[in-house]
């Protein structure tokens, strides 16, 4: 299975959704990075990504964007072999 690693806040409930959807697809350990604790992780998260919302997933090199961005694509079938593959 993939290393997954998401930038969250404590009180973010769509950080909640997204990890329910991962631990639903087989996801165990999931690497957070609290933005809200740690402004140099904010700082990192928005370089990386070019977005200053979180979520922000990324599985292995892949980043795969937010929380709706994480369900359209397991909605498309693609989110099970990009953990797979990853």
């Amino acid at each position: 299975m993939a290393n997954v690693k998401m930038y969250t806040t404590a009180v973010c409930p769509y950080c909640i959704r997204a990890k329910q959807l991962l631990k639903s697809r087989g996801v165990e350990q999931i690497e957070e990075i609290r933005i809200d604790t740690d402004p140099g992780a904010r700082e990192q998260m928005m370089s990386s990504t070019g977005r200053r919302t979180v979520p922000q997933i990324f599985i292995g090199a892949t980043h795969v964007g937010g929380c709706d961005d994480l369900m359209a694509l397991d909605a498309r079938g693609g989110l099970l072999p990009l953990l797979q593959a990853a």
